[in-house]
């Protein structure tokens, strides 16, 4: 018993000893604080010099035409390509995937109703129909319209897929 406590006196004397700062951290006098090194790296910055605000203003060449005729050509070229794309890659929300034609047809008036202004595409691949609402280009415009619609479909979910861009 005298050797157990024993044992645990050296135990706790280690320990205490251990975490007691040492007397270095302990004395802080002011010549220590003073004694830090700072570097003075104002001699290694790059000095311009300063622009001259009685220049005359002949010194100053100022643009006069912006636009070239090339870049103007290829602008328009670009555009008309970009006319000519039908399809991107985007999101759109998986609001019915089963086999029950009465209830995808229930579930596509109610959403009609509650968001005119998104388009549903229904399809049917044997046994199964699929019905996605909207186009969305990010996915973030499709979690919008998926909140309004959430309480009718609490299980429906944004997928990626091919969508149609609108000719505006």
């Amino acid at each position: 018993m005298n050797r157990a406590l024993s044992f645990l006196f050296i135990i706790a004397l280690m320990v205490s000893s251990a975490c007691k700062p040492s007397a270095e951290a302990r004395t802080s006098s002011p010549d220590r604080a003073s004694a830090r090194v700072v570097d003075d790296i104002s001699v290694y910055r790059p000095t311009y010099p300063a622009d001259d605000a009685n220049a005359p203003a002949a010194a100053r060449v100022e643009p006069t035409n912006h636009a070239n005729a090339k870049v103007a050509v290829l602008m328009d070229s670009v555009a008309s390509v970009n006319k000519n794309i039908r399809y991107a890659q985007g999101y759109r929300i998986l609001a019915y995937n089963g086999s029950e034609r009465q209830t995808v047809m229930n579930l596509r008036k109610a959403i009609i109703a509650r968001v005119p202004e998104q388009k549903d595409y229904l399809t049917y691949q044997q046994p199964n129909f699929r019905l996605k609402i909207g186009d969305y280009f990010s996915r973030i415009e499709a979690q919008q319209v998926l909140n309004q619609i959430s309480d009718l479909i609490p299980n429906a979910h944004i997928v990626q897929d091919q969508i149609n861009i609108p000719k505006n």
